[in-house]
């Protein structure tokens, strides 16, 4: 996996589907230019289950990283009580073990930096004001 740095901290689900402070940050998020690549093409087609758009225009994946036929995804929430974790959580898995490679696909929830609308691209900007919501 690549080398972590900056964040303060990063959480992910324990093994009793609790929330655990994970062993290193990581430097999130990831450079909009910098999103490019099959993993990334793959998370744009993973839509939030309220609003047709991708999680990633919509600035929740702050990062994907492979190491062999594994994946990390390190991924936030508009809020701590979405009530849709689980479906997004499973969309995410599914969608990257099809991309050619991947087998193995693990979903970090990652609360540093909060999330903010600032975080949304351009792109998911323009797919909101199709819905009505003004940014």
């Amino acid at each position: 996996m690549a080398a972590c740095a900056s964040a303060p901290a990063r959480f992910g689900a324990d093994a009793e589907g609790g929330t655990a402070l994970l062993e290193a940050p990581s430097a999130h998020p990831v450079p909009f230019g910098e999103r490019t690549g099959p993993l990334w093409d793959a998370l744009r087609e993973v839509m939030d289950p309220e609003i047709p758009i991708s999680l990633v225009d919509l600035g929740l994946i702050y990062d994907v990283r492979q190491e062999g036929t594994s994946v990390e995804v390190d991924l936030t929430f508009t809020a701590t009580a979405c009530p849709c974790m689980a479906f997004i959580h499973f969309d995410i898995q599914d969608r990257l073990q099809q991309v050619p490679g991947v087998d193995e696909v693990t979903v970090n929830e990652v609360w540093t930096p909060a999330w903010t609308k600032a975080r949304i691209t351009p792109e998911g900007r323009a797919t909101l004001r199709t819905f009505g919501v003004s940014m």
